[in-house]
């Protein structure tokens, strides 16, 4: 057995998919761990999981009989504490700690919780029917697999290609080719050309050949192939010395705080202006935000006790195989080795950025260390927090406006995406989404787009019909993507976001207000027809809370303290208020979307419960219809006046364009949860000039 380290999909791919042929097993090598990060120990309750705790586990597992070398570490984080003795914490008496592990002892799944404190195994219980999360080797053993198969080099012989030629990658397919494969942990094989290239070859698929594996059989269960299709030359580059002349540098742009950054950091807990929060980073669903509390006066004021991405969705809208199988739920399925990838300094994040590091756990359950995980900056963009120009007095009076930004970024197969979390002086905090990298793309025989032609939907039937088999033979070649370079089309396809968000408006006590705007027609003694007003609607149960962003039934969304009252009366909330946003346009019957139902909604309420944290299930990897949030919320529990969690699910819709290759520009959106009526004014009327 050879260990290797490229666990990363990177452009050392080619001579190390020659050693897997040779049936080379792949060991993702554990970055070190320096001694400094291994002797951290934990300050408060929600500080995650250190080097130390981790390698803890593995020792207290062992010890206890219930792991091996052979073990696979699917998923360890914190075991959530018990949230009231968290609120209650305060510095001195020990800290209670244990940790969440999720566990592959061959085709068996376990879940452990570890007492840290006490080193012993609390829980411990073989959990059936679910898929953990697949492992970082698991993506090149499947390539491996497929390569050994003589039925699949023979394919690969008939379209010129030898084995060293080729990247092969085994994925979870989101929807099964056959009732046969729900039972597997099946992958799906896919390969890329990679002679000649300098970067991992999306543009370069090799077309018409799957392969269909069972991971926990290391065999092949089926060779597909539905016909050759010409590689596209590499139009897929993006390096500097592929793209040709660059344009010239702009002057510098250069940040300076000659009195130092405005904020402190205390392990995992920072103070800025009015706000304190505290941060870590989980292996699954990276920066988790927590403890957010704002100084109103002398009085530190809750806000949101967790918040976090929860779950993603991205469905492809191509019937051919293998792209029909594409809808991945990527931090539950594919986030192994960490969610959270290295900022790059100065770029990721501006050159006033204080930088994380960030362990998580490595395939054998050790700790690996991520560098630079998270960065935190404060921001100015030249804006206004608020202005106003008095034409009588011919004075104005305005504030600069200035943010703490908390960054992440993520890599995830060929998509890239940052996630902000920005604290506001006006007590507002706006959660970010950036996306970027490279389209999903297939290699087509047809080199360019023919004449537009519109769709009689006659064609189009035919064209699903058939495209599972044959590739869509029936249908033009960009029936459901668009061409961005020569024999490339890139894939329609969707992005959706759920984020979990345990508010805590002025305490744990909470209810959800849905303030629908109506028309409202007027007598015909007024001098104007209609006009629109609020109709709130204090929603008493989980079934009332799910619902829609709609432009023809205009609503906002408010989680409200009824206990508490600002200075006219009214009860103080946060609202959650939306940006740019999609629904999934799947059928209902479409098994993807029903194993994504959190995306059926873009507001779900459930009460609180520690174990509720993922939207899509605890196991999204080839999972069931139905888990997570639509099973949760059968129960239509009461959330009125009591602790509750708020859901939210954005999307953004990806019609590609030429302008989106080889590598897309960045596009952002998410929503933004601002004050209303929880403080007496403008809570940043007292900012200072200047900025």
């Amino acid at each position: 057995m050879t260990a290797v380290r490229p666990c990363e999909l990177v452009s050392r791919m080619t001579a190390l998919s020659r050693r897997l042929t040779a049936g080379t097993l792949l060991i993702c090598a554990v970055s070190p761990v320096g001694p400094s990060l291994v002797a951290q120990t934990p300050r408060r309750p929600l500080d995650p999981l250190t080097a130390e705790e981790h390698l803890a586990i593995v020792d207290i597992l062992r010890a206890a009989g219930r792991a091996d070398s052979t073990t696979r570490y699917s998923y360890v984080t914190l075991q959530p504490p018990d949230k009231a003795a968290v609120l209650a914490w305060v510095p001195g008496p020990p800290i209670a700690r244990a940790g969440f592990a999720i566990l592959k002892q061959g085709p068996r799944t376990f879940e452990a919780v570890v007492d840290l404190v006490d080193r012993k195994v609390v829980r411990w219980a073989e959990v059936r029917g679910v898929q953990p999360a697949w492992a970082e080797e698991e993506y090149l053993e499947g390539g491996a697999i497929a390569l050994n198969d003589p039925r699949f080099r023979a394919a690969l012989r008939q379209r010129g290609l030898d084995s060293a030629d080729v990247i092969c990658v085994g994925i979870p397919p989101s929807t099964p080719a056959s009732p046969a494969d729900e039972e597997r942990r099946v992958a799906q094989v896919v390969c890329f050309v990679a002679k000649d290239a300098t970067s991992f070859p999306w543009g370069r698929g090799v077309g018409g050949l799957t392969a269909i594996l069972d991971m926990n059989e290391q065999r092949v269960l089926r060779v597909i192939d539905d016909g050759s299709v010409p590689v596209p030359a590499d139009g897929s580059r993006y390096d500097a010395a592929a793209v040709g002349r660059l344009r010239a540098a702009l002057p510098p742009i250069r940040i300076e705080q000659p009195g130092g950054v405005g904020f402190r950091v205390d392990g995992h807990e920072v103070t800025w202006d009015n706000w304190s929060f505290h941060f870590r980073v989980d292996p699954r669903v990276g920066l988790v935000v927590s403890l957010a509390r704002y100084r109103d006066g002398d009085r530190w004021r809750s806000v949101l006790y967790e918040g976090s991405l929860s779950e993603m969705f991205v469905p492809y809208m191509d019937p051919s195989r293998p792209y029909y199988a594409y809808g991945f739920m990527d931090p539950g399925e594919l986030s192994a080795g960490g969610l959270a990838k290295p900022l790059a300094e100065g770029v990721d994040c501006p050159s006033n950025a204080s930088y994380f590091d960030a362990v998580v756990p490595a395939t054998n359950g050790e700790p690996k260390h991520v560098p630079r995980a998270a960065c935190l900056f404060e921001r100015y963009g030249g804006d206004v927090a608020w202005r106003h120009y008095d034409f009588m007095t011919e004075s104005v009076e305005l504030r600069a406006k200035r943010d703490l930004v908390l960054r992440m970024y993520a890599t995830l197969g060929n998509y890239d995406y940052l996630f902000d979390w920005a604290f506001q002086q006006d007590g507002s905090l706006h959660v970010r989404v950036g996306a970027t990298g490279i389209m999903m793309s297939k290699p087509v025989a047809q080199r360019t787009a023919g004449p537009m032609a519109t769709n009689d939907g006659a064609n189009a039937s035919a064209g699903v019909a058939n495209g599972t088999r044959n590739g869509s033979s029936a249908a033009p070649a960009d029936a459901y993507g668009r061409f961005v370079a020569p024999n490339i089309v890139a894939v329609n396809h969707d992005h959706f976001f759920n984020f979990r968000l345990d508010l805590d408006v002025d305490g744990p006590q909470n209810s959800f207000l849905v303030d629908r705007i109506r028309t409202r027609r007027l007598t015909p003694d007024q001098p104007r027809r209609s006009l629109w007003a609020l109709e709130p609607l204090l929603v008493k149960t989980e079934s009332g809370a799910r619902l829609h962003m709609e432009m023809t039934r205009p609503a906002s969304w408010r989680i409200i303290n009824a206990h508490a009252r600002n200075h006219v009366g009214y009860p103080v909330s946060y609202q959650l208020v939306p940006e740019m946003n999609a629904m999934s346009l799947l059928s209902p019957d479409e098994r993807m979307q029903r194993r994504a139902g959190f995306t059926d909604y873009h507001v779900w309420v459930t009460p609180y419960r520690p174990d509720e944290r993922y939207a899509g299930g605890l196991y999204p990897t080839l999972s069931k219809p139905g888990e997570g949030l639509p099973q949760w919320t059968l129960a239509n529990r009461a959330i009125d006046d009591r602790d509750i969690v708020v859901w939210y699910t954005f999307g953004m819709r990806h019609v590609p364009r030429a302008e989106d290759w080889p590598v897309m520009p960045t596009v952002w959106s998410g929503f933004e949860l601002r004050p209303f009526d929880f403080f007496r004014r403008n809570p940043a009327l007292d900012l200072p000039p200047g900025w």
